[in-house]
């Protein structure tokens, strides 16, 4: 499995790519990842050309086991993010 990218070497990728310095590059990756949050909790989609779609669906309560033992339980409706990836990303994969 390949290795994770975490968000400070995302910051280094983005600073290294533009002529934005790290702190520069910090905030533009926190106001992309806060903008898509924002949108999510409202219920919007947001499409990323080239990568993917997320957007937010609803769940119906449904029964399950408890995890480690038989108990049935119901699980609670509510809502799950969901990511689509653009056929092109799919297509190189």
């Amino acid at each position: 499995m390949a290795d994770k990218i975490a968000k400070t070497q995302l910051i280094d990728l983005v600073a290294d790519k533009t002529n934005l310095s790290k702190k520069q590059a910090s905030e533009a990756v926190s106001a992309v990842l806060d903008s898509i949050v924002e949108a999510l909790r409202k219920g919007q989609s947001v499409g990323l050309p080239g990568l993917g779609t997320f957007s937010v669906t609803e769940t119906k309560e449904r029964s399950g086991v408890r995890p480690g033992t038989t108990d049935r339980i119901t699980i609670p409706a509510g809502k799950k993010i969901r990511f689509k990836v653009a056929t092109t990303l799919k297509g190189e994969l």
